[in-house]
């Protein structure tokens, strides 16, 4: 029952993160000058624009699973590519940059309230409330973290893609579209070691942000 209930904080942590990472880059990417996010519906605390079958409902509910299993593996997921025109920002490649850091950094400040709210006592209540803060914190900090991967179809694609020479970065932002096999290899192949970073760069984060006020 314990893993079953750890599942469903997390479980309520990746759906707040995906929300708010999706409206931080829609918002930003207006902001600097493109009405596509607006255009197509993604300005919206509502999630149906951006709903990916594979990144946003069946790798969660796999994740979910595996905790209520008792397999703590890092908790993610992934929206649709938002509809971005890099031509209509005001300024690249600066602004390119900034929509790509604002998921994660909405991500982030979600974890720091979290993690105010355990160092303010809040989670001392009883041992669930402090178990659903911890584990909101650790699980939009694992958000973070994933999507600055160098992953192409990611945020962290994205920016690398802007230091690369023009034909390599054509290449690599091609690969976007392939985005579900490469998250298929991490798993099955290479979960070792990309969930091992992954993993092991959220609780680093965790022991800044949160340090020893988690459950």
């Amino acid at each position: 029952m314990e893993n079953v209930t750890a599942a469903l904080y997390v479980g309520i942590a990746l759906a707040i993160g995906m929300v708010a990472r999706e409206y931080a880059r829609a918002r930003t990417a207006d902001a600097l000058g493109d009405p596509n996010p607006r255009r197509w519906g993604w300005l919206s605390f509502r999630p149906r624009a951006w709903i990916d079958p594979f990144g946003t409902v069946i790798l969660p509910a796999l994740i979910l699973i595996l905790w209520a299993a008792g397999v703590r593996t890092p908790p993610f997921a992934y929206a649709k590519p938002i509809p971005l025109d890099p031509h209509a920002l005001r300024r690249q490649p600066r602004d390119v940059v900034l929509v790509s850091v604002a998921g994660p950094i909405a991500n982030v400040v979600l974890a720091i309230v979290a993690a105010m709210g355990l160092r303010l006592g809040l989670g001392g209540i009883a041992g669930e409330p402090c178990r659903l803060l911890s584990l909101f914190a650790f699980t939009n900090l694992s958000l973070a973290v994933f999507h600055l991967m160098p992953i192409p179809g990611l945020d962290g694609a994205r920016m690398l893609a802007l230091v690369m020479p023009p034909r390599p970065r054509e290449v690599y932002r091609n690969l976007e579209q392939y985005l579900i096999l490469f998250i298929l290899l991490i798993y099955f192949l290479l979960g070792g070691i990309a969930l091992g970073i992954v993993d092991a760069l959220t609780d680093a984060l965790m022991r800044v942000i949160v340090g020893p006020f988690r459950c």
